[in-house]
């Protein structure tokens, strides 16, 4: 009975059986090396079809990473689209990262440890008919798990009706682990100014230029 359990613990994620989890759920283990035709998520030990974003997302999303990278300090180091292991079975991938790279391997690194998490930021997609968007997602279940995990930063950036850009700045409150808005300037509009995690000047108007 006790080699079944283990045979069955072993199981691995496949493109056949991936949306049939055993009853423990998925962990990172057993889908880490799984190949789909779509960008994907581990939650709570299902894994999540992330949806398709606009072409506005992910140029916004680079060129925030750009900036913030040539920004950086030397102990630092921004990733986009890279995975972060909150536990064996929820593993996110936020748009852009900014970790502590102190002593970690470059090379054997699969996703990039929580506790090293400096800052998140999330570029909210609204989706498209038929395709999931990352509203609630991004305001409400990722702030919640990565305050959570005591990531000190969490940046939402939102496409306005206006089309323009606005960057709401959050911080952790270390004693309930949870967001709340900066306190000197909460939501950041045609320019980001912030010292935290670092200095850094975003022009918001430019992101969005075509």
């Amino acid at each position: 009975m006790g080699a079944v359990m283990s045979a069955e613990a072993q199981v691995q994620a496949t493109e056949d059986n991936w949306a049939f989890p055993p009853a423990e759920g998925w962990t990172f283990d057993q889908v880490k090396d799984l190949e789909l035709p779509f960008d994907w998520e581990l939650v709570d030990g299902m894994i999540v079809v992330r949806g398709r974003a606009k072409y506005w997302h992910g140029k916004v999303r680079d060129k925030i990473s750009r900036t913030l990278e040539n920004a950086q300090p030397e102990s630092l180091s921004v990733v986009t689209e890279s995975c972060v292991m909150l536990d064996e079975q929820n593993v996110r991938v936020p748009d852009v990262m900014v970790h502590d790279r102190t002593g970690l391997s470059f090379f054997e690194m699969e996703c990039v440890p929580v506790a090293k998490l400096v800052l998140v930021v999330e570029v909210v997609s609204p989706g498209s008919p038929g395709s999931p968007g990352s509203r609630s997602v991004d305001r409400v279940h990722k702030p919640a798990e990565f305050a959570a995990a005591k990531v000190p930063y969490y940046w939402r950036v939102e496409l306005e009706r206006d089309n323009q850009l606005a960057v709401h700045e959050y911080w952790l409150n270390a004693d309930t682990l949870s967001y709340f808005p900066a306190p000197s300037h909460p939501v950041h509009r045609r320019e980001l100014a912030t010292d935290f995690p670092y200095p850094v000047k975003i022009d918001l108007t430019e992101l969005t230029r075509f």
